[in-house]
């Protein structure tokens, strides 16, 4: 999609590391040039939506040498194999509005009625703090979504047995934030909350190539979360193509 951005939003594009091409204007027989950067940014897309690689596996330990006349110890069959405690559970914050002190009166209206964003957010109480959440905050602002009140953010917050955490179980926070919010779109950063949205378990590559309807209709987008993209900053183009796709989704659904 084409999208009419200012000065500003294309800074947030910089911030982002997200170069915006716009065509040439017209010239009488312009000499034949090279490849335009534009096939290389489309080749960056296209090489981005495979499936998001594993990042947390560490290689097996080859096992120590023993020595000639040393027998080694043969492991119990039933004994099964762990690669370490897997994460205990996970709630949903209630969602708070990213840019509150925004006026209603300005919002464009292809921007919908309101969003939704749901991540795993290393500051969950702080979404917009840190690295991750800067990114967050310039990804958001690139869609203009900086002027809409009704820009809300939901996170997940990792929870053990016999700790107090605050927040609902996925399922249930999440019908009620579009039950109380009513949004146009949510919009899902990252593989863990594509799973507990979705419920699917389906790569991310898979996910991001489709729009999604929840079960009361509302429309959602996947897409990588911000800690994903300062790990794999290549990956960046990739994203705001997807934000691209929710943009004109909600514009669709606007449109008389």
């Amino acid at each position: 999609m084409s999208l009419s951005l200012d000065a500003r939003q294309r800074a947030m594009l910089q911030e982002m590391g997200v170069t915006v091409w716009a065509p040439p204007p017209a010239r009488p027989l312009p000499p034949p040039v090279a490849a335009p950067a534009q096939a290389e940014a489309e080749a960056a897309i296209a090489s981005a939506a495979a499936p998001t690689p594993v990042l947390h596996a560490q290689p097996t330990p080859a096992a120590p040498r023993q020595p000639a006349h040393a027998a080694a110890p043969a492991a119990p069959a039933s004994e099964p194999r762990t690669a370490g405690a897997a994460p205990t559970g996970l709630l949903l914050r209630a969602p708070v509005a990213l840019y509150p002190q925004a006026d209603p009166q300005a919002v464009a209206p292809e921007l919908g009625a309101g969003w939704l964003v749901v991540l795993e957010s290393p500051t969950p109480a702080e979404p917009l703090a840190g690295d991750s959440g800067r990114l967050l905050d310039n990804m958001l602002r690139a869609m203009r979504l900086h002027r809409h009140p009704r820009t809300f953010v939901a996170t997940l917050n990792r929870h053990a047995p016999g700790l107090t955490a605050e927040g609902l179980e996925p399922a249930a926070g999440l019908q009620q934030a579009l039950q109380t919010l009513r949004p146009s779109l949510v919009l899902v950063l990252g593989l863990g909350a594509a799973r507990v949205v979705l419920g699917s378990r389906e790569p991310l590559g898979r996910l991001r190539a489709t729009a999604h309807h929840l079960p009361d209709g509302t429309p959602a987008v996947v897409s990588y979360d911000p800690a994903y993209l300062l790990r794999a900053p290549d990956a960046k183009a990739a994203a705001w193509a997807d934000l691209c796709r929710a943009l004109a989704l909600v514009r669709r659904s606007t449109a008389p």
